[in-house]
């Protein structure tokens, strides 16, 4: 019930703002043609989605082509063993040799990485509540949560595999150690990034605490949480790669640390490959995740795009 009548508040502001705004600048937004020529809209007048991230992806694309170039040329006609730095076409040829042994490896870190994740996300999603539940337990919380963003991951690794054994248990600590930080100070920020009037109105409408909380504070924080989540996702799989390093039976960091001591470069750069793939499909996962669970924003990017577009430059004005 109050969700309804919050919605139906929200319309009518928007609504009695929205008229005014429009008229007074639709002719400053209008584009300048001719008439008789006036632009299209729909798919055949702009361009595709596929064009567009075509672009969008053009510049990262040849710049990394341009990289491994050079690296190739430098491997290859530099005079360096490849036993010190191997070409990418080396590093290939044995990646795809070792497909099975790579393949192995990476499941363990697969499914240590999206444990601790998942750990990590519900354990930033429960401070964060408390701290906005309880402001004195910030001050207590903050420092102490702080200092564990100081502790260096490769001494800490060992103590944590020492402790817990070689088991799933302390990869997932390590990972939820590493990655919950920048969700759960994101998720507080947002929090405090709610609207005064419509904590103020839900109230006059009789809401508690915590049905004011699920209606407008956490709605509100989502665009801070899935900046943290961004963030923190990138740092989960190089998390479960340093437990691995530390004490592990199967995985990503014990594969490269055995190639290592086998001087084999290749295949160290090899799992390097497979594990920053693995980073960018899990970026790619949470910014998915962001476009399904709010897609108000996309909307409201898409029409700030049109206007930029349609917006005149002022040349042709007399």
């Amino acid at each position: 019930m109050l969700s309804r009548r919050l919605g139906r508040w929200l319309r009518a502001r928007r609504s009695s703002i929205a008229p005014r705004k429009s008229r007074k600048t639709a002719f400053l937004r209008a584009p300048l043609c001719p008439a008789g020529h006036l632009p299209r809209k729909g798919p055949q007048g702009g361009r595709s989605a596929v064009a567009t991230a075509i672009t969008k992806l053009a510049p990262a694309v040849l710049s990394l082509a341009m990289l491994l170039t050079a690296w190739e040329l430098y491997a290859r006609f530099g005079d360096i063993a490849p036993t010190i730095l191997p070409a990418p076409s080396r590093v290939l040829a044995q990646a795809w040799e070792s497909r099975a042994a790579l393949a192995e490896n990476t499941l363990p870190t697969i499914s240590a990485t999206l444990a601790g994740f998942a750990c990590s996300l519900l354990a930033a999603f429960v401070l964060s509540a408390l701290v906005d539940f309880l402001p004195r337990l910030r001050r207590a919380l903050f420092p102490i949560l702080i200092a564990s963003q100081t502790l260096p991951l490769v001494a800490i690794a060992p103590l944590v595999v020492l402790w817990f054994g070689f088991g799933l248990l302390p990869k997932i600590l390590l990972i939820a150690l590493v990655t919950f930080f920048p969700m759960m100070v994101a998720l507080v920020e947002g929090y405090a990034a709610t609207e005064k009037e419509i904590s103020q109105m839900l109230a006059a409408m009789g809401a508690g605490r915590w049905r004011i909380f699920w209606l407008a504070r956490l709605p509100s924080a989502l665009p801070y949480f899935f900046a943290g989540l961004r963030i923190s996702i990138t740092y989960a799989v190089v998390g479960a790669i340093f437990a691995e390093y530390a004490g592990a039976a199967k995985g990503l960091g014990i594969y490269m640390l055995s190639a290592k001591n086998n001087f084999r470069p290749d295949l160290v750069l090899a799992a390097v490959a497979v594990s920053s793939a693995l980073t960018l499909a899990l970026f790619g996962l949470a910014v998915l995740v962001q476009r399904l669970a709010m897609p108000w924003e996309n909307a409201k990017s898409e029409r700030a795009g049109r206007d930029d577009k349609a917006e005149p430059s002022g040349e042709g004005r007399p």
